[in-house]
């Protein structure tokens, strides 16, 4: 490794210091955690819509806690473009997450106005859209039927937006954004006292990296990465990731996530067009007395529309 990519590594991990203490503990969202967000940035910041160029669609399937009975299982679908010469990107976010009796889905559209700078290009996005959240506790042995605490909800439907700065070039990226702006409740104040843990909560992430080519033709790359979640009534959650990329064909890594668990995750080039992701998350809290661990998979699919893209070159795959 160079000087210089030392000195840059040096500094990436100064600024991870930076923003663990900035970020500082906020107070819980049931938003669905990834582990291979790396590859998807849409589902944490809607500023990254259009930083692909072309389209790009994503699908991904998390099973967190294999054979935790009611653990999460989340699956999700985006998609996203640049258009009118890559001055604004346009995005949609769908999830539906499954924890236990509840049930969340999401559903939004997200919208990035991009500055081409001298630098790098900078976004600035909004998301709008909606969550609909249900409750199902027919299946539960209760002691006390009519005890609100396990009243129903079934699909109770919330609107939100949330916000977010997205920054990168060939060499670096940062961003930070809040996708839930608004602190959605119940209308029904006994319901909304006894099942508040379900209540929409404000939370926040930042993130960022950099690439640091490891020889001259730059075939080889190190991207190390770093996330802080600050969510209302949970921990400051951070991810430290470090992977490794092979002739922009194959991609492999780790990641430290404080809370609970180390990840090791693998993406693999299988066409122009297709990559397929793959990462398992190696519990280390208590719960890995009772878990397998967490399989999550990932389909990226992307191509480019001539008469809205024309030429416009678009970035490789992994350096966003």
């Amino acid at each position: 490794m160079t000087a210089k990519a030392r000195r840059l590594l040096s500094l990436f991990f100064g600024i991870v210091i930076l923003m663990a203490i900035s970020a500082g503990s906020t107070s819980a969202q049931q938003y669905p955690i990834y582990s291979q967000y790396i590859f998807n940035g849409l589902v944490l910041n809607p500023a990254y819509a259009g930083s692909h160029v072309q389209v790009s669609a994503t699908a991904m399937y998390r099973n967190q806690w294999v054979n935790f009975e009611g653990a999460p299982k989340t699956l999700s679908f985006s998609a996203h473009t640049s258009l009118l010469k890559e001055r604004i990107g346009v995005g949609l976010l769908i999830t539906d997450d499954q924890i236990g009796s509840y049930s969340n889905q999401n559903i939004y559209g997200s919208y990035a106005y991009i500055l081409k700078t001298p630098v790098g290009k900078l976004s600035m996005g909004l998301q709008a859209g909606i969550n609909i959240i249900s409750a199902d506790f027919s299946d539960l042995n209760l002691d006390s039927p009519g005890d609100v605490s396990f009243a129903s909800i079934n699909g109770k439907v919330k609107p939100n937006f949330g916000a977010g700065a997205y920054f990168h070039n060939d060499n670096f990226f940062a961003g930070f954004s809040v996708p839930f702006l608004l602190n959605s409740g119940f209308d029904d104040a006994s319901v909304e006292g006894a099942i508040n843990e379900i209540r929409a909560a404000r939370y926040y992430y930042l993130h960022g990296g950099i690439t640091l080519p490891l020889n001259r033709m730059k075939t080889v790359q190190l991207i190390p990465s770093a996330l802080i979640r600050a969510q209302e009534g949970s921990p400051l959650s951070i991810d430290i990731n470090a992977g490794v990329v092979f002739y922009e064909l194959l991609s492999v890594g780790a990641s430290y996530r404080n809370i609970d668990a180390l990840v090791t995750y693998i993406d693999l080039k299988l066409s122009d067009q297709f990559h397929f992701g793959y990462s398992y998350d190696w519990t280390t809290s208590d719960i890995n007395q009772f878990s397998n661990g967490t399989h999550e998979f990932m389909l990226n699919y992307r191509f480019r529309v001539r008469k809205i893209h024309g030429n416009i070159e678009c970035p490789n795959y992994y350096n966003l």
